[in-house]
C-alpha cells in the first residue's frame, strides 16, 4: 500500500467539506486537553499553526491567547481561513520552505493532525528539523497525530468498517477513513504511522519528547460514544529541540 502521498485537502470539494468541519465529537478529545499541556509546558504566546488549514486550530489557539500564524501549503484552505478570520495571519507556504518564517520566533509551534497526510521518512523528518528551527529557547512543539487504532475502529467522527486492508498496514502504508460529519463521503487517505516509528523519526530530527498524551472520554459528556472511552484515536506529543547534557 505504500505509495508517495498527494495533499488530500488540495481539491475544491474536499476543502470546502472540510471547511464544514466543527472541533466536536472525536475531535473534541484533543482540543478539550490542549487548553491544560499548554499552559503547562509553554512559555510565551507567539505561536505557528502548521499545516492550519481552514484555520480552526489557528483560531483555536487565538482564544487561548496566542498571537498566531497559520502555514498552510493548500492555497484553498488559506482562503477559507482568512474568510472566517479576516484580521489574522494566514500564509502560503511551499512545501517545506521556511524561509520567510523567523527563526527562532515561535514559543510554540502546533501541528494538528498535518503529519497524517505526509508521505516518506526523510520528508517528515526534513519538516521536523525546519519546525525546530523555528522555536525559540525552551520552545514547544505540539505534533497531534492519528493512531494506529483509529483505523481500525468505528467513531463517533469517522468510519474505518469499509477499509479492511488498513489492518495490515505497516509504517507508511496509505490507510483510509471516512469522516462522517461533513458532505463529502469519500475516504481520506492517511499515513500509517506507528508511535515507535514517531520515536524513531523525533531523534533524528534532533526532537525530544517531553509527553505523550492519549486522551480518552470519560462517557459522561452527553454524546454516545462508540470506540472512544477505551481506544485512543489520537497521540498528542510535546516535543522540544534536543538538549546535550555534555555541553
Amino acid at each position: 500500500m505504500t505509495k508517495e502521498l498527494r495533499n488530500t485537502y488540495e481539491d475544491s470539494q474536499r476543502a470546502a467539506a472540510y471547511n464544514e468541519l466543527k472541533l466536536g465529537g472525536t475531535y473534541d478529545l484533543v482540543f478539550r486537553n490542549l487548553p491544560g499541556l499548554l499552559r503547562q509546558y509553554v512559555s510565551g504566546k507567539r505561536a505557528l499553526d502548521f499545516g492550519s488549514g481552514t484555520g480552526r486550530s489557528t483560531r483555536f489557539l487565538q482564544r487561548l491567547g496566542f498571537v498566531t500564524t497559520g502555514v498552510d501549503i493548500s492555497r484553498q484552505m488559506i482562503s477559507f481561513a482568512r474568510q472566517h478570520d479576516p484580521e489574522g495571519d494566514y500564509r502560503v507556504i511551499d512545501d517545506g520552505n521556511f524561509r520567510a518564517l523567523p527563526s527562532g520566533g515561535f514559543d510554540l509551534v502546533q501541528s494538528a493532525f498535518t503529519f497524517d497526510n505526509i508521505s516518506g521518512f526523510d520528508r517528515r523528518v526534513r519538516l521536523f528539523r525546519g519546525l525546530s528551527k523555528l522555536l525559540a529557547n525552551n520552545g514547544i512543539l505540539v505534533n497531534i497525530v492519528s493512531t494506529p487504532e483509529i483505523y481500525t475502529h468505528e467513531w463517533v467522527t469517522f468510519s474505518t468498517r469499509d477499509f479492511p486492508g488498513n489492518r495490515i498496514a505497516q509504517r507508511g502504508d496509505v490507510v483510509k477513513i471516512v469522516t462522517t460529519e461533513y458532505s463529502d463521503a469519500r475516504p481520506v487517505e492517511d499515513v500509517f504511522w506507528p508511535h515507535e516509528d514517531y520515536l524513531h523519526l523525533f531523534d533524528n530530527a534532533g526532537l525530544e519528547v517531553v509527553r505523550v498524551e492519549r486522551p480518552l472520554a470519560g462517557g459522561n459528556e452527553g454524546i454516545v460514544w462508540r470506540s472512544e472511552t477505551t481506544i485512543a484515536p489520537w497521540a498528542i506529543y510535546l516535543l522540544r529541540q534536543f538538549v546535550n547534557k555534555d555541553n
